[in-house]
């Protein structure tokens, strides 16, 4: 596993901590002409970018600096993502996180003497902001997690068959997705849909009031189940039969495009040259799937968060039987790929407990917690983490513990046995979903490649590869920000293909292989718990 953040000195390779600034790598090539011999020297400058990750937890931003065979990132700054309430709605503080993201930038750009050939912008998918007349932002953007979209997928499936949704989008079913959020403005009769002029995902929205451009990067689009998956471009039929305005969607750019240069508002405010604003695969599993170290293709992989996303990497849609039944996503991907995934409930589980036992006075470290489950006893209970009543925030582990109840399981006190049930649970679920990509596919991939901040629970790490049955390999942790800068990086001449990027991630950062423990234990318990 890469050490820290897979943050190294440009210089020696060890550990850099943000503020440094090493030096420029020069190599030194030698020419021999036939009359009269000298040496030549050829300085080949790295190209600096910014990469700009928000997560739900926490957003970063990351100068990243890439040299024909290598990337090596900074961390400029991190900050929280903490939602907000408002008359019992949960959203986004978009002001502040705006804030921030300026001041990392205007840290990054004072580092490097404003020597920065692109800014790329990444986020979670599905919400969006509404901009109107004026051209700005009417309100804080909706939390995926808010509960305006409880029962809005039943609620489209009477205006349009939920099969025919699915042929024309190929997205699996959650009701946070965009379509849901938009239905359920427009039968609430909302004044600010009305008054929208144009509707923008997170990440190309602070793109915009970074370079005043309106688009729709197309990864970051895909998530939304308003894009016709066939045509990459806006579902007309879908926005008929919801009756939803597609006059105010952004047109669809793809990833690698350069949108736009730093606004004089903003150049001025951090006292800059203007700087190329570059749409990456705005959402941060496209990202992170184009950084992905892998060699051969046959692969699958685990972006691994508070969301886990597992997936493999095709070269066209696949819409049947199978993919409608076990509810796979077709996303957009990078360099005309698709990103045949689904989505499961992830480490937001942990998370949801840790909150939970601060609330009650329990400090706990991430570490720690998984320190005691790695202690606890194996295999005592076992949940659904996609369970509905695991979606919204509250009290985690009495939810767990009703579950446990409902289904004729003991409840669980000690803290690490809790923690250890959900990650076998996460675990199992991971084979489950592995089974049937080999099922859609007709292939078995031979590795499991797990990407994020997740690969720091090695635990879950060991589990994955022990339910599986498969060689997994964790690595880069920072996969969001490496694959931003260097789509980046595709973007402006510097790298030709998205195998040349991601032979530069394995040459850049440490990977950590993981192989099948206690296979026949692993089984056994698989076939009890799944069938």
């Amino acid at each position: 596993m890469a050490e820290g953040n897979g943050l190294l000195n440009r210089r020696t390779g060890n550990a850099c901590t943000a503020g440094s600034n090493p030096a420029l790598s020069v190599n030194f090539f030698v020419t021999k002409l036939p009359v009269v011999s000298f040496w030549t020297f050829e300085i080949k400058q790295e190209k600096q970018y910014i990469a700009v990750d928000f997560g739900a937890e926490s957003g970063r931003v990351t100068l990243g600096s890439v040299s024909p065979d290598k990337l090596v990132l900074e961390e400029i700054c991190r900050f929280s993502n903490n939602p907000i309430e408002k008359n019992g709605s949960l959203r986004w503080d978009f002001n502040r996180l705006l804030s921030e993201l300026k001041t990392g930038i205007g840290k990054a750009v004072k580092q490097t003497n404003s020597d920065i050939a692109g800014i790329g912008v990444d986020s979670w998918g599905v919400d969006f902001g509404l901009i109107g007349a004026d051209g700005k932002l009417i309100e804080n953007p909706y939390h995926y997690r808010n509960s305006r979209t409880d029962g809005m997928m039943e609620k489209a499936f009477e205006l349009m068959d939920k099969r025919e949704i699915y042929e024309n989008t190929g997205l699996q079913f959650m009701q946070i997705n965009s379509v849901y959020q938009l239905l359920a403005m427009r039968m609430a009769n909302s004044d600010v849909l009305a008054k929208a002029k144009n509707l923008i995902f997170i990440a190309d929205l602070f793109a915009y009031y970074l370079c005043g451009q309106v688009y729709g990067e197309y990864c970051l689009a895909s998530t939304s189940q308003l894009m016709d998956m066939k045509t990459g471009q806006w579902s007309k039929e879908i926005f008929d039969k919801l009756s939803l305005p597609i006059d105010i969607m952004p047109n669809i750019v793809q990833p690698g495009t350069i949108v736009g240069q730093l606004t004089n508002e903003i150049v001025n405010e951090l006292g800059c040259e203007p700087i190329d604003v570059i749409a990456v695969g705005s959402h941060d599993t496209a990202s992170a799937v184009a950084a992905v170290p892998a060699e051969d293709n046959n692969w699958a992989y685990l972006s691994s968060g508070t969301w886990s996303l597992m997936g493999v990497e095709v070269p066209k849609i696949i819409i049947n039987n199978k993919t409608f039944e076990y509810e796979f996503a077709n996303e957009g991907g990078v360099e005309n790929t698709i990103r045949l995934l689904k989505n499961i409930m992830g480490l937001w589980l942990v998370q949801e407990c840790k909150r939970q036992w601060q609330k009650e006075g329990v400090e706990l470290s991430y570490a720690e917690l998984t320190e005691t489950a790695q202690k606890a006893e194996p295999f005592t209970a076992y949940i659904d983490p996609d369970c509905g009543e695991f979606f919204s925030p509250g009290d985690m582990p009495k939810r767990i513990n009703d579950y446990l109840r409902q289904s004729g399981q003991k409840t669980i006190n000690d803290k690490g046995q809790m923690v250890r049930t959900i990650l076998e649970s996460l675990a199992f679920k991971y084979r489950r979903v592995f089974e049937e990509i080999e099922d859609i596919t007709g292939t078995s991939p031979d590795c499991l490649h797990i990407v994020g901040g997740g690969i720091q629970n090695e635990l879950l790490c060991q589990f994955t590869a022990n339910a599986i049955g498969k060689r997994v390999v964790a690595g880069p942790i920072e996969a969001t920000a490496s694959g931003n800068i260097l789509i980046q990086a595709k973007a402006t001449g510097q790298i030709k293909t998205l195998a040349e990027a991601r032979e530069i991630v394995r040459n850049s950062f440490d990977l950590k292989e993981y192989q099948p423990e206690d296979s026949q234990l692993w089984e056994e318990q698989y076939k009890l718990v799944i069938g």
